[in-house]
Order: structure tokens, then C-alpha cells, then sequence
């Protein structure tokens, strides 16, 4: 019996609005996680989000597949497919009939207009937890008025929970606000040792080709991805050396080629390679076994987006025992354990919001930074004001550079340390210690929550200015 079980007719109830946890996008793989690993001590009904939904409409019974994917006998989980992640009728529609205990909701607050607009009505009977991220700064105090719609903040980032804390300012006392990173299946990403379980993956890719150093991308083609800047990168990389040692190195980008969110990945592959080159793509959904697989044949791997507000890439690799480059910009500085001058794991505050600017260099062994060298302060309408950090390409190519000229060995080594640390408590970037996490914290929500009062008298005098919260540099 699992630990914190609770039999299904005593267990509170979370309604859960989030991506189809039956697909594979980042939002639903995580969500996935979540209900699977706490269905012992919740019971589950989720609004499961696709466009387009071909099942919208429909209530399905995913108790059985629950149990069977967690050795669980009594789990109840209850999707609701839907176009989008639903409107203000949907919710109201599903709170009398399915009567839950807290309503959990995860992604972009932009998808949640709606939502936060009957907040009130919503906290009059349950609270509101959102499983929050915000890709960078400066605080986003556009955003205010949805952090107080909330309850409970789980916040995915260090920055997150940092800005959570400096948007909210004195209100943030009467909020939960916690550290809840992605957490990542040790089982379902791990290091393969057998080198003939990746024999039919690289004879997929390349075919008769054998490679003496393999990089590896993973991520949507879409402009803040940089996808064209690691090519760039790589092309500087590659002409430093020999031809018969280029010709050893392949760069595996599993991604759309062709994206109107990004761009046409095989112009630029033509552009600076030429038509015989080792620049490979993956295309088309894979399951996770041959993800893991990629990751697994794959030296590092790399992701030098200007703006994340995670990189769920990065920590998949780390679980399968692999380095990784990055940008040091959102939740990307998280995995990469920065050490402050204690040689503790660095912490996020008003006065230092983040290190993209280099204040720290010391980092995990299998971690290669490289920090961005211009950041423009970018936006839109809806999201005014946000830094869009970016790296030089040239510092990728020496990043690239370093990790090449690695022995294999110390690669490797280095690999095994990022799946002890990713698997550790301290990162709790497992799927186990998130789990854990969002039990404790909505176990506590439940227990802490007070119903909003019918009627509340406001006393109303000069309004907040949005002024920044905290200094530019640091």
C-alpha cells in the first residue's frame, strides 16, 4: 500500500483543468504524472484540453487504465475531453455535478481570462490552486490580479515562486506559495547500457552512418527556441575542425522542420550546410521508450532558447543520464544547481531575481551554461513587458566546443551525476518528489481553505501604481 493512501470512498475529490493527459505535450505528460502519482490519495476528474478535441463533449472512465498504470485498485479518474480548457458555464456545469474539493488548473494565465473573471463565485465553495510558470522577468505585474485570484500558487521555478512573492507584495502573506518543479518518471527515462537496444533508433536516423559525437534537440520549432542560432552555432563548431572529423558528428533535432510559429529549418539547414549534411530530423510523435532512446544515443543535449519557463527537455536528458547545454534564463538555471557562496543550491529573491546575468558561475559538473548577451525587453498587449534573453551563437559553439572535447568518459560520468541529483530531495525534479510535493501542498490548501464571504466591504482609496518591484541589474 502506497505511502499516504486513502481509500477511494474518503479521498478528496480535485477537478483539474489541463492538456488531454492521454497526449504528449509538456503541459499533459507532466499532468499525467501528477494524477497517476497521487491517484492513491485523490480522486481525479479532469478537463482535458486539445484543439479541436475530436471526443469533446463526451465524460470518460480512466479509473481502470489508472489502476493499471499504478498497480492501484480503487483509483477514480474522470476525463472530460474539451475544446480548449473550457469557459465559465463548463465549470459552474461540473462543480454541482461532480461536487469537488479544490479546483487545480495548469499553464499560461492567459488561457484563464475566464476563470479568474469568477473567482469569487468559484472560492465561495472551493479553493483555486494554479500550477503556475512565468518565463522571465521583470515581475510581470500585468499579472497580479490572476495570482490573487489564487488560493495556492505551486510554482514551477525558482524565479516563479520569486515572482509570485514580488507581484502579490503584502498579499502574498495570505497565499501559499511553494517550489514545485517538473518532476520527470525515473522508469520511463534512465540510462540504457546495452548499446543494442538503440541499434533499430539509429539505423532509423542514420541509416548505414556511424557517428563519433552525437547532439541532440528537442522542442516545438518556434522562434524563441533559437533553433537557427543552434545551427549557426554548430556550423562555427564543425569548421574548426578536420573534415574527416565533422563528418563523424551529427546534430538530431526532433522538432517540426516546417513551422509557421519558427521557421523552415531545412532553408537554414541548406543555408549553412549545404545538401549533404548530418543535421538530422526526427519528425512525428514518438512514445516515450524511443524519446528515451534518442536521449540515450545522444552525447548532449541542447537548448538555447531565449525565453522558458522550464525546459522539460533538459530534465529528461538529466534522468537519462546526459549533459546538457542551455541558456541560463528561467527554469533552465534551476536544473543547472548554480551554487551561491556557501556552496548552497542558489536562491531567488527581490534583490537577485535571476543569474542570467553571470553573477554565479559555479554549477552542477553536468550542466554547460552559457549566459545571454543581449536582452532585449520585448511584448505585446496582453503580456506588455518581458526580457527575451539571448546567447551568441558563437558562445554556443564554444559550449558545444567544450563538451566534444570532453573524453567520453567524463561525459558519461557527468550524465550519471545529473540523474543522481534530478532523482535527489533536494532537486525534487522526480516524478516521485512532485507528486509528493503537490500532495503536501494540497492537503494543506484543503485544510487552510475559508469559503469568501457572500458580500465584502472594500475600503477604496488611491489604486496601486505598477511601478518595477525590483532593480534592473543585479
Amino acid at each position: 500500500m502506497k505511502e499516504g493512501y486513502i481509500p477511494k470512498e474518503q479521498r478528496k475529490k480535485i477537478l483539474f483543468i489541463c492538456d488531454d493527459i492521454r497526449m504528449n505535450s509538456g503541459v499533459a505528460t507532466m499532468a499525467r504524472e501528477i494524477v497517476l502519482g497521487t491517484s492513491h490519495h485523490y480522486n481525479w476528474v479532469v478537463i482535458g484540453a486539445a484543439i479541436n478535441h475530436p471526443e469533446a463533449g463526451q465524460r470518460m472512465d480512466l479509473s481502470e487504465a489508472t489502476n493499471k498504470e499504478t498497480n492501484n485498485t480503487d483509483s477514480s479518474t474522470i476525463l472530460y475531453p474539451n475544446n480548449g480548457y473550457g469557459n465559465a458555464d463548463l465549470i459552474r456545469a461540473l462543480i454541482k455535478a461532480e461536487k469537488p474539493d479544490g479546483l487545480m488548473f495548469f499553464t499560461d494565465p492567459r488561457y484563464y481570462d475566464w476563470l479568474f473573471a469568477i473567482e469569487n463565485e468559484i472560492r465561495k465553495q472551493i479553493p483555486m490552486i494554479y500550477l503556475n510558470i512565468w518565463d522571465d522577468l521583470p515581475a510581470p505585474l500585468y499579472n497580479r490580479a490572476f495570482y490573487e485570484s489564487c488560493d495556492t500558487l505551486l510554482a514551477i521555478s525558482k524565479q516563479t515562486k520569486n515572482i509570485n512573492e514580488m507581484v502579490l507584495g503584502k498579499k502574498a502573506k495570505d497565499k501559499i506559495i511553494t517550489y514545485v518543479p517538473h518532476g520527470i518518471n525515473e522508469k520511463m527515462f534512465f540510462p540504457i547500457e546495452n548499446q543494442d537496444e538503440l541499434k533499430e533508433t539509429k539505423k532509423r536516423l542514420f541509416g548505414d552512418k556511424e557517428f563519433d559525437f552525437i547532439l541532440f534537440f528537442n522542442s516545438r520549432n518556434i522562434r524563441r527556441k533559437c533553433i537557427s542560432d543552434l545551427l549557426a552555432a554548430h556550423k562555427l563548431f564543425l569548421d574548426t575542425l578536420p573534415k574527416e572529423k565533422a563528418d563523424k558528428i551529427a546534430l538530431v533535432l526532433h522538432t517540426q522542420p516546417i513551422d509557421d510559429n519558427g521557421t523552415d529549418l531545412y532553408a537554414v539547414r541548406e543555408l549553412l550546410f549545404g545538401k549533404n549534411s548530418n543535421i538530422i530530423f526526427s519528425e512525428g510523435r514518438i512514445d516515450t521508450p524511443e524519446l528515451n532512446r534518442l536521449y540515450n544515443i545522444a552525447d548532449v543535449t541542447v537548448l538555447p532558447t531565449s525565453n522558458e519557463g522550464w525546459g522539460l527537455a533538459l530534465t529528461e536528458a538529466m534522468m537519462a543520464g546526459k549533459m546538457i547545454i542551455a541558456n541560463v534564463t528561467g527554469g533552465m538555471q534551476d536544473q543547472m544547481r548554480f551554487e551561491d557562496e556557501n556552496g548552497d543550491w542558489l536562491e531567488l529573491t527581490k534583490d537577485f531575481p535571476s543569474n542570467h546575468f553571470g553573477t554565479y558561475k559555479k554549477h552542477g559538473k553536468w550542466a554547460v551554461p552559457v549566459f545571454p548577451n543581449n536582452m532585449s525587453l520585448v511584448g505585446s498587449p496582453t503580456t506588455p513587458y518581458i526580457w527575451d534573453d539571448k546567447l551568441d551563437f558563437r558562445e554556443l559553439a564554444l559550449a558545444i566546443q567544450h563538451v566534444y572535447e570532453m573524453p567520453s568518459k567524463l561525459r558519461k560520468e557527468n550524465g550519471l551525476a545529473a540523474r543522481e541529483w534530478v532523482t535527489s530531495d533536494e532537486s525534487g525534479m522526480s516524478a516521485r518528489m512532485m507528486c509528493k510535493n503537490v500532495i503536501k501542498d494540497i492537503d494543506l490548501t484543503l485544510e487552510k481553505f475559508t469559503p469568501r464571504k457572500t458580500f465584502e466591504f472594500l475600503k477604496t482609496g488611491d489604486l496601486d501604481t505598477l511601478e518595477l518591484v525590483h532593480t534592473l541589474t543585479y
